[in-house]
């Protein structure tokens, strides 16, 4: 990643560059225009059009995608990272506005259009399909199972355990704070164990909430990210040309550097400094778990099964967008001076999420009314309180009364110059000037 123009923070590594610029980094405008031109000539001039309206439709879809694909890529602007290649997150940043794009045309559908018309994509799409319950029999150990008493435990081991520990490695990569983390691996299953009524996979035994998930897998992918982000804050940023460097051994190592930051800011959200960074933060937190919320309920009301690799895509999108997201939102806010407006991928990533939410709300809005249970209820109700209470002690009543003590304090130290002005305490006399100032008068004590 780069910091862009503009001085470097104390938070930021320093760099060392020899500012080799080979043809690696060249934009190539002409050769991709040249490259298109030709191969759409091919299709028009050498190529025989089907007959099949249907594969013509879709061809013809996926043609204009990567048509606007090689225009964002030559000549999108560039964002906070520059590894491997701006290039590649140019890339990404078209594939929001293509998915956005997406998003609002089954936004735009009848409930049963939006459905069938994934059929478009993968024909297996478009029929109702059972949810998994993960609740059931919670025994660790089950003594009625002869034959394997732990059968419970091996149940809960699918794909989705490496999925999760892999996922919040690289969530921490992306937010940069344990505590931001830890936060919203335990408010996630807060809302499971809230929503479980609507969704039925949403149910799980209190061990694999607690035990596998925040502890192992999220516990584990959040260390490991730390340690990461501990190295990459330490390492030495210093860059050469390939070609400069004499020897091979130094080649393959630059070629693998090449996969890692360009420099490093270490994040700072330092949420109890202000009224805006902890609003700041508190948003960036419901939007992280509203976007985790959306896998969930998307494939529920799609009839998507989880294992569908659009799931996979849809997580892989979210990982190659979400750092530098998080890295323009910590811009924002952090300089607001240099960055006067949230940064392009930011603002798509969260017109994303709430398009997502908006098809949920439109596709199944009988299963986002069911009522929460009334314990539930209750509790959430009280976490508001709280927090609400902590906000205003926070930052103004705490602030109020600090104020307070502080103007207290200077009128302490006013009086006592005073005083100290009028006598100085050893039987001697001290000059005093009238309240017109015009003469001075002595005054023994």
């Amino acid at each position: 990643e780069r910091d862009g123009a503009g001085p470097r923070r104390s938070t930021e590594s320093e760099v060392y560059d020899d500012g080799t610029n080979t043809f690696f980094w060249r934009a190539h405008t002409l050769t991709v225009l040249f490259i298109l031109t030709c191969a759409l000539g091919y299709v028009t001039l050498l190529e025989e059009t089907p007959q099949d309206t249907a594969y013509n439709t879709k061809r013809g879809i996926v043609a204009s995608i990567l048509v606007f694909l090689c225009f964002g890529v030559t000549q999108a602007k560039d964002g906070p990272f520059s590894r491997p290649h701006p290039a590649y997150w140019r890339f990404w940043l078209c594939v929001s506005v293509v998915y956005e794009l997406f998003l609002i045309f089954i936004l735009f559908q009848t409930v049963q259009d939006g459905r069938q018309f994934m059929k478009y994509i993968d024909p297996h799409l478009g029929v109702p399909l059972p949810e998994r319950d993960y609740g059931g029999n919670c025994l660790i150990y089950d003594p009625g199972n002869g034959t394997d008493p732990f059968h419970n435990i091996w149940d809960k081991l699918d794909g989705f355990v490496p999925a999760h520990f892999f996922g919040w490695y690289l969530k921490t990569l992306m937010i940069r704070d344990w505590w931001m983390c830890m936060i919203i691996s335990v408010m996630f299953e807060f809302l499971e164990y809230s929503l479980e009524h609507q969704l039925p996979n949403f149910s799980e035994c209190w061990w694999d909430h607690w035990i596998m998930d925040v502890i192992l897998c999220n516990g584990l992918g959040i260390y490991c990210g730390m340690k990461t982000l501990s190295w990459l804050s330490l390492k030495t940023y210093k860059w050469q040309g390939l070609w400069n460097i004499p020897t091979y051994k130094g080649k393959m190592k630059r070629i693998v550097f090449q996969f890692t930051p360009y420099s490093w800011v270490k994040f700072e959200w330092k949420p109890a400094s202000s009224l805006r960074r902890w609003l700041a933060v508190c948003g960036i937190i419901f939007v992280f778990l509203l976007a985790e919320l959306n896998t969930f309920y998307l494939k529920f009301v799609l009839w998507m099964p989880p294992e569908h690799y659009l799931v996979l895509l849809r997580l892989v999108f979210f990982v190659n967008v979400g750092g530098v997201a998080m890295r323009e939102i910590y811009d924002f806010m952090d300089d607001p001076k240099f960055h006067k407006k949230l940064g392009q991928q930011a603002w798509l990533v969260a017109a994303i999420t709430a398009t997502e939410f908006l098809i949920v709300v439109k596709y199944d809005p009988y299963t986002l009314t069911l009522s929460l249970p009334f314990y539930i209820t209750q509790c959430w109700i009280l976490g508001i309180i709280l927090v609400l209470t902590w906000t205003a002690w926070r930052f103004f009543i705490r602030d109020i009364t600090l104020r307070y003590k502080e103007i207290r304090r200077q009128k302490q130290e006013h009086r006592h110059e005073k005083d100290k002005c009028l006598s100085n305490g050893d039987g001697h006399s001290a000059l005093l000037e009238e309240p017109n100032g015009s003469k001075l008068r002595e005054r023994k004590l």
